[in-house]
């Protein structure tokens, strides 16, 4: 227990950092892992390369596009107007703005994350731009997601179930607050090989190394949590076998079913 809540604690001050350092404190940050060329230190350039259309990018608040993930779901997610979607690890909200113009004044784009600074950024975006049918609210995806059970058709999220310590409860939170039939799309990376528990480093848990899953017991995790059969819609190559630490990174697009 001690370990996973130092763990928790090393992701949260990192993560929280990025509103005033920008991508090189943030865990996950996709000039660190999640693209791998770090001569790109433009956001807006990072977001592009992983998969966001440019003109889109241009249609939200600028200082919502961080640079980090490892890839776009939203690409994938099918947003139609009227439904709710909640975006996981919002951050400064690239998303939650994304998603909410798709789904219009009838819908509510909602963005979770667990920092202060994230939370304040983003919705500072939100009020600054006069969006109405966002919200952003705090929460520990592991522990208790705050949305209504059966209440969102659509949950997002990217680069971020790798960073938890419990991936299956974590998939768990998000099967409770789907509608029946509701989808789960989300971006993260598995590895060729998992890091042994006694030998984790939270430095490279925040990384996206030591956490990361193999391909099978990721999707595994999404079959525990209650989700039915889960597809891979997107992969890409992110790191070859000798990046980081020496090992394969692959960015993975799942989509599964409640």
């Amino acid at each position: 227990m001690g370990d996973e809540l130092q763990i928790k604690e090393k992701v949260k001050e990192r993560y929280g950092k990025t509103p005033l350092a920008g991508n090189s404190e943030c865990c996950c940050a996709a000039s660190e892992c999640c693209g791998g060329n770090n001569s790109v230190t433009s956001p807006a350039q990072i977001a592009k390369n992983i998969g966001y259309d440019t003109k889109e990018l241009e249609s939200i608040p600028e200082s919502s596009i961080l640079g980090v993930g490892c890839g776009a779901p939203v690409n994938f997610a099918d947003i139609r107007e009227g439904k709710v979607v909640v975006d996981i690890g919002s951050g400064g909200g690239i998303d939650v703005f994304l998603s909410a113009k798709k789904v219009r004044d009838s819908g509510r784009a909602i963005g979770i994350d667990m920092t202060d600074e994230m939370l304040e950024k983003a919705r500072n975006n939100a009020k600054q731009n006069g969006y109405t049918n966002v919200e952003f609210k705090k929460g520990d995806i592991e522990s208790g997601i705050p949305i209504e059970n059966s209440a969102t058709d659509l949950v997002i999220s990217n680069c971020v179930i790798n960073l938890t310590v419990d991936k299956v409860a974590a998939f768990k939170e998000i099967h409770k607050i789907l509608r029946s039939n509701g989808r789960m799309v989300i971006s993260d990376l598995v590895t060729e090989n998992e890091v042994p528990s006694n030998s984790v480093d939270s430095e490279k848990w925040c990384s996206c190394i030591d956490g990361a899953l193999t391909r099978e017991n990721y999707l595994t995790s999404i079959r525990k949590a209650g989700f039915h059969n889960p597809q891979i819609l997107e992969e890409k190559l992110y790191q070859e076998g000798d990046g980081i630490d020496s090992k394969k990174i692959t960015s993975l697009v799942i989509k599964a079913v409640k």
